[in-house]
C-alpha cells in the first residue's frame, strides 16, 4: 500500500517535493511506496506534476487508487521496481484544490446549520470552479445570499483548520451521523481522519487536502444552481483571489 504523505497533517498538504521508490510497473503507470500526489477521490480531482527518475523527467498526467496509488507517466518511462524517483507536484493546481475543498467544507457545514440539517450528498472539486449537491432543499436567492454571506464572514474571521484521527464512536458522540455522512463509510473503517474548521463550524471525515486557515480562501462567489431531481439542488461556486496566500513548503518528504 502506498504511503499517502499528504494525509500526515494539514501542513503536509503544503509540501511540494518528495522522494520515493517504484514498487510496481504496469504499462504506462507506476506505483510508488509513498507519494504526495493526491489520487482522484472524494470529489477532488487528482494532482499533476513531475517524476524525476534515473532515465529523465516524466509528466504525471493522472493519479488513481486507494490502496496502491498509480501514477500515469506514459509508455516510455523506462522505470522498474526498485528505482528511486523524486516527485514534484504542480503547486498551483494543488493549492487551488486545497482552497476549493476547504470552501466546500465551510459551505456544507453552514448549510447544515442554517437550513434544517440539509445534507451534502455530492461534490466535485476543481481548480477554477466547484460544486456541491444538497438534499433535501430548494434554495431561493435570499437563502443562497445568506449562505454565501455567512461563509465569507467566517473567512474574514480567519478560522484555523485542524485535523485529528478519531474513532467512529468518538466522532458520532460529537456530530450527528447525517452531517458526517457516516452511513456512506464502510463499516470496516474504524478510525477516521477528521477535519475541523474553527470550533466545529464544520467537522467531518475527509481524506482530501485543505488549507490551514480559511483566511487563505478569498471570498466565495456563487455561480449558479440547478435542480438534480428528488429534492437535490446543485450549487456552483468559485473563489476570489486570496489576500492571504500561504507559500508551499520546500521540505522534501
Amino acid at each position: 500500500m502506498t504511503q499517502k504523505l499528504y494525509l500526515e497533517s494539514i501542513d503536509a498538504g503544503y509540501c511540494r517535493e518528495f522522494n520515493a521508490v517504484v514498487t510496481a510497473v504496469e504499462d504506462d503507470k507506476v506505483i510508488l511506496d509513498r507519494t504526495l500526489f493526491y489520487p482522484l477521490g472524494g470529489g477532488q480531482h487528482w494532482d499533476t506534476g513531475l517524476l524525476e527518475g534515473p532515465n529523465g523527467t516524466l509528466q504525471v498526467s493522472e493519479v488513481r487508487g486507494r490502496g496502491d496509488v498509480s501514477h500515469t507517466v506514459g509508455l516510455n518511462h523506462q522505470l522498474s521496481a526498485g528505482d528511486e524517483v523524486r516527485g514534484t507536484i504542480d503547486w498551483d493546481t494543488r493549492y487551488a484544490h486545497m482552497r476549493m475543498h476547504t470552501a466546500q467544507h465551510l459551505v456544507s457545514g453552514l448549510a447544515y446549520e442554517m437550513f434544517g440539517g440539509v445534507r451534502t450528498v455530492g461534490n466535485q472539486i476543481h481548480a477554477d470552479r466547484s460544486r456541491i449537491d444538497f438534499n433535501p432543499i430548494s434554495f431561493d436567492e435570499a437563502m443562497l445570499t445568506d449562505l454565501i454571506t455567512a461563509a465569507n464572514q467566517r473567512i474574514d474571521a480567519a478560522l484555523e483548520v485542524t485535523d485529528a484521527v478519531m474513532t467512529r464512536d468518538e466522532i458520532n458522540a460529537i456530530m450527528p451521523a447525517d452531517r458526517t455522512n457516516m452511513d456512506l463509510l464502510p463499516a470496516s473503517v474504524k478510525e477516521l481522519r477528521i477535519v475541523q474548521i474553527g470550533d466545529r463550524v464544520d467537522m467531518c471525515p475527509c481524506a482530501g487536502t485543505h488549507v490551514s486557515n480559511i483566511g487563505e480562501l478569498g471570498h466565495i462567489q456563487f455561480l449558479g444552481k440547478k435542480s438534480k431531481g428528488k429534492g437535490t439542488q446543485r450549487v456552483s461556486y468559485t473563489l476570489e483571489q486570496s489576500q492571504h496566500p500561504r507559500n508551499h513548503s520546500n521540505v522534501v518528504l
